[in-house]
């Protein structure tokens, strides 16, 4: 990896583990702005480093480093509720990456920024509906349907602020 790539990486890990503490509490999962990194993530780094700093983010927290949410870490976090959410974090940045490296219409960028959220969604949901005993209805309506615009907000203003920085030539990767 280059240095530029290692910086933007560390920057985007930073800034992930900040949003987490931006939070919302609404029940067992919190509204952050994790999402909104996530996403810029994998458009300004490309699929690559953006799966691989989501990957490193979520590492740090499984290990214990207070990353997640209300300062939170450690391997307890990805068995908890929240879990499935978090291990699709590096997923949803490779989609959104590959949206940013293909083309700058901004139609593709809210379309992967929408499947991103859909792999975030599913895998939280999943894991969710397994901790509470099986019940997918109540983890769905728990865990996906609370969130559907806050996040569609937040796939918004990352493809505005995607399209607006690399129009800028400011990332460069």
């Amino acid at each position: 990896m280059k240095a530029r790539e290692v910086a933007y990486a560390a920057l985007f890990v930073a800034l992930t583990a900040v949003s987490a503490q931006i939070a919302i509490p609404i029940g067992s999962v919190p509204v952050t702005l994790q999402v909104l990194m996530v996403l810029l993530s994998g458009f300004l780094l490309g699929s690559r480093l953006g799966f691989i700093t989501q990957l490193l983010y979520v590492v740090m927290g499984a290990v214990g480093f207070p990353v997640f949410a209300n300062f939170s870490g450690g391997i307890e976090v990805i068995y908890g509720p929240t879990g499935g959410y978090l291990l699709a974090f590096p997923l949803a940045a490779f989609i959104a990456g590959c949206a940013g490296e293909r083309s700058r219409n901004i139609w593709l960028y809210f379309i992967a920024a929408l499947g991103g959220i859909g792999v975030i969604y599913l895998l939280g949901w999943l894991r969710l509906g397994f901790f509470i005993g099986g019940d997918f209805r109540k983890a769905f309506m728990m865990g996906v349907l609370p969130f559907i615009g806050v996040d569609l907000i937040k796939a918004g203003v990352a493809v505005a602020i995607a399209e607006r920085v690399k129009g800028s030539g400011v990332v460069a990767i």
